[in-house]
């Protein structure tokens, strides 16, 4: 079982930054894909960010341009970036870790991200 610990969470300003890390239990070379999702009060969780193991990176629209994923395979972490943060920013953030052949599906117990003044 892959075991994912996300780190990096707090409070901060509107237009601030944040990075938020997620740090795998074993190599990320071999996890199909990883991403982060959020979940605000009253809302369904959504997508946020993926990058695959070649790879290749998928964003929501709401974070297009100001949010970067990213990995480091020796630190076995991904990295979110995140920028020009809105307060519709505020939520908790999972990371979430796929696996294939065979199938897997790993979460994270998620990290509180605040946005206001």
């Amino acid at each position: 079982q892959v075991q994912l610990v996300e780190f990096g969470g707090g409070l901060v300003q509107p237009g601030g930054s944040l990075r938020l890390s997620c740090a795998a239990s074993e190599s990320i070379s071999s996890i199909a894909l990883m991403g982060w999702y959020r979940q605000a009060p009253g809302k369904r969780r959504e997508l946020v960010a993926h990058i695959t193991s070649g790879g290749s990176t998928n964003y929501s629209d709401s974070v297009k341009g100001r949010f970067t994923i990213s990995r480091d395979n020796a630190k076995n972490t991904v990295y979110l970036q995140m920028n020009s943060l809105k307060p519709e920013d505020t939520a908790v953030y999972y990371c979430i870790a796929i696996m294939v052949s065979p199938f897997a599906q790993c979460w994270g117990q998620g990290t509180q991200v605040t946005v206001s003044s």
